[in-house]
């Protein structure tokens, strides 16, 4: 672990340096005891320890630590292999493959010519290409955090879930997007895909994301892979530049086993957990924002689910509080940094 010392050169009965120092690893030692050691104090821990302890940690500058966030990078390259795997391409996955899906593992889907076509030649994005990327959360803990600015900033912005970003709330959220993702609720629901008819939905819902690429799960089961292809048939028709690509369903069930491994146990882990991981490899330096499981922020004050609304997830489906403990093990020891209070960038 690595905290650069914010208060060096100044003094405090003798030594503010030491002092601070002093703290900081108090607080970085006690914040991991609790995240590394004790599984079950997930389940018993009270909330408002867990944000002294936070807010104690916060008092020390982040920064990366470069061996640590090299060796996480070489585990995830094992186990999970972004830059090779993260979607369906003709390298990955030929003509005439039987691919199967992430959870109907039971079903296959011949990769035909037609949908063989769609798929990118190799991955669009290569290892540690990115120096600086934000993932974006859609928590409530964005709101009123002033992150827009630092967001856009990053080389790379990664978002979940077609998330608002008009103008009311890119003070807190900024605009960038390179990626972002749509869920199946969002296919299923928003874009009105009806059978055998192409809705003009996915085209006036997307513009708002300029030249993103979009990213579906086509091959989480075998309702989502016709109302994908019709995505990419509606932005083909509007000559839109935006690139569509599909989650690998090996790739997700990977990364799945790897977060099972750590304690993550849901029914199907988050998005941004998803997008996280796979920054982690595509990206030097990952940063946090939007990322929280608590209904108050580390101050306590109440916040609402999302930074746009305050509609709750279905119970069981995702395993939030699991994930966020595991940010802040890894903020903690310098492999990326989690955002949870107000930025003041550039």
């Amino acid at each position: 672990m690595r905290y650069a010392d914010p208060s060096a050169n100044r003094d405090l009965l003798g030594n503010r340096t030491l002092l601070f120092i002093f703290i900081c690893a108090f607080a970085l030692v006690t914040l991991l005891q609790q995240i590394l050691y004790g599984r079950n104090y997930i389940k018993r821990v009270k909330q408002s320890e867990l944000f002294d302890r936070w807010k104690s940690l916060q008092m020390c500058k982040w920064a990366m630590n470069i061996s640590e966030a090299n060796q996480f990078k070489s585990t995830l390259s094992r186990c999970c292999n972004a830059p090779s795997f993260l979607f369906t391409t003709q390298k990955n996955t030929p003509l005439g493959t039987k691919l199967k899906y992430e959870v109907d593992t039971s079903g296959i889907y011949h990769i035909n010519q037609e949908i063989f076509r769609m798929f990118p030649k190799d991955m669009p994005y290569y290892r540690s290409q990115f120096k600086k990327c934000a993932v974006v959360g859609n928590g409530g803990i964005l709101k009123n955090s002033r992150c827009g600015r630092e967001i856009n900033s990053a080389d790379f912005v990664f978002r979940c879930n077609l998330p608002p970003i008009s103008e009311k709330y890119t003070m807190d959220v900024g605009v960038k997007t390179d990626v972002v993702t749509v869920n199946p609720s969002i296919i299923t629901e928003s874009f009105h895909l009806e059978k055998r008819r192409r809705s003009t939905s996915p085209f006036r819902v997307l513009q708002v994301y300029e030249n993103a690429s979009v990213l579906l799960p086509a091959f989480y089961n075998t309702r989502n892979t016709d109302v994908s292809i019709r995505v990419k048939y509606v932005l083909d028709d509007f000559e839109s530049p935006q690139a569509v690509y599909y989650f690998h369903p090996q790739y997700l069930v990977n990364v799945s086993r790897y977060w099972l491994s750590l304690g993550v146990r849901a029914k199907r882990i988050s998005t941004g957990l998803i997008l996280a991981t796979a920054a982690l490899e595509l990206c030097e330096e990952v940063h946090l924002f939007g990322f929280w499981a608590f209904p108050m922020n580390p101050s306590g004050l109440y916040i609402t689910h999302h930074y746009y609304d305050n509609v709750k997830p279905r119970p069981g489906f995702h395993a939030m509080p699991s994930e966020i403990f595991n940010f802040l093990h890894l903020h903690s020891r310098g492999i990326l940094r989690v955002h949870t209070g107000t930025c003041s960038c550039c």
